[in-house]
């Protein structure tokens, strides 16, 4: 791991007050080294719930999620980058790493779903400018990721189980979502971005057939350890989610062209097939952590893939919720409101866990300088 740019270490200050302010010195150069490249599944999760609500017309919560990523974001930008000048080797090691670089397919799908959330409230300029930033991250990161699961994976490399390598196709159908959302305003580009939002539908259905039977391959027929179990799995579920998302989506806004619209029956029956395939892992994902935490009794600790796990649950709110429309079936609508509310109580848990292992990690910083 390369080191920050050598600097004068000024001396410890003696009050209180300067006495924490130089320990943050010390304890935040160290958190950024340490940076999952999955942070951005923060972003993620607040704007997905954000979305959720503002979709329910419930905006005080949605308003206030939105203001927590309106920090978020940019902070975790601006990390990201300071994380890559200052400890490149780091973030190179994440990068060639089969087991950690799906999870920088993050930073895209968190672009898109706060972009999302400016073209619900009728802001599509930042929205176009921040899928076209997404796209282009996710045209360099899909084909470097598999290049590296190719080219640098071993046979003990890489557990499917453990690398959240279907963040790939998380990316991939927010980019339709996003994209469906800001094409009516791109005048002459429209059909063209019409085009492409169906094509990324498509491949984004590939890419999780080949990794979900990979995953089930893994689950079903071999030794499963509590270590195995983590939040990353929930993403299986979020993936088939935000695919039906993309397809309602699809199905709620008029292309204008008679080549797609020729495609509505067929993204109907896939979107409501893969909706429920979303819907029957939610049991199967629940008992797997009954059985970790309370039949293997693992603490449970909060670790930033904790976010992997909120956001399927606000993705499935928001999916059933668009599915209602897309099928006119408005029973679908009650157990969307449901996971809504649902899903922020498993959110501020999760912020308040983050908020006491951030102050846990600041306090020990502490101790170990004193």
């Amino acid at each position: 791991m390369s080191n920050p740019p050598k600097v004068p270490t000024p001396d410890k200050p003696r009050s209180s007050a300067g006495a924490r302010s130089w320990n943050l010195v010390r304890w935040l150069p160290a958190q950024i080294a340490t940076l999952d490249p999955g942070c951005f599944a923060l972003v993620m999760a607040t704007g997905i719930i954000s979305n959720a609500f503002f979709f329910a017309n419930v905006r005080e919560p949605s308003d206030t999620l939105l203001l927590v990523n309106i920090v978020a974001l940019p902070w975790l930008i601006l990390i990201t980058i300071a994380r890559a000048i200052w400890f490149r080797a780091a973030l190179s090691a994440d990068l060639v790493d089969p087991r950690r670089v799906f999870g920088f397919f993050t930073i895209i799908a968190g672009t898109d779903v706060f972009g999302a959330a400016l073209a619900l409230r009728g802001v599509p300029g930042p929205a176009v400018g921040l899928w076209l930033v997404a796209l282009c991250l996710w045209l360099l990161l899909i084909y470097f990721s598999f290049g590296v699961l190719i080219f640098l994976n071993t046979a003990r490399g890489a557990n499917i189980v453990h690398g959240g390598w279907l963040n790939a196709i998380v990316a991939t159908q927010s980019l339709v979502v996003l994209g469906t959302m800001i094409a009516p305003t791109l005048g002459g580009l429209e059909q063209t971005a019409f085009v492409l939002v169906h094509i990324l539908w498509g491949i984004g259905l590939g890419l999780y057939g080949i990794f979900i039977a990979l995953f089930a391959h893994r689950v079903f027929f071999a030794d499963v350890e509590p270590d195995d179990i983590t939040p990353l799995l929930w993403v299986v579920m979020g993936a088939a989610a935000i695919s039906a998302n993309a397809g309602s989506t699809l199905i709620l806004t008029d292309s204008g062209m008679p080549f797609l619209n020729a495609m509505r029956p067929f993204i109907d029956g896939v979107t409501l097939i893969v909706w429920a395939w979303a819907t029957w892992w939610i049991p199967l994902l629940v008992l797997l952590g009954i059985w970790k935490h309370g039949t293997r009794r693992v603490p449970l600790a909060y670790t930033p893939m904790l976010w992997s796990l909120v956001f399927p649950l606000g993705m499935y709110a928001l999916t059933t919720a668009r599915l209602s429309l897309a099928a006119d079936f408005t029973p679908l609508r009650q157990l969307a409101d449901a996971m809504m509310w649902i899903a922020l109580m498993v959110w501020t848990a999760t912020a308040a866990s983050l908020v006491v292992a951030s102050w846990r990690s600041l306090r020990d910083c502490d101790g170990a300088s004193a």
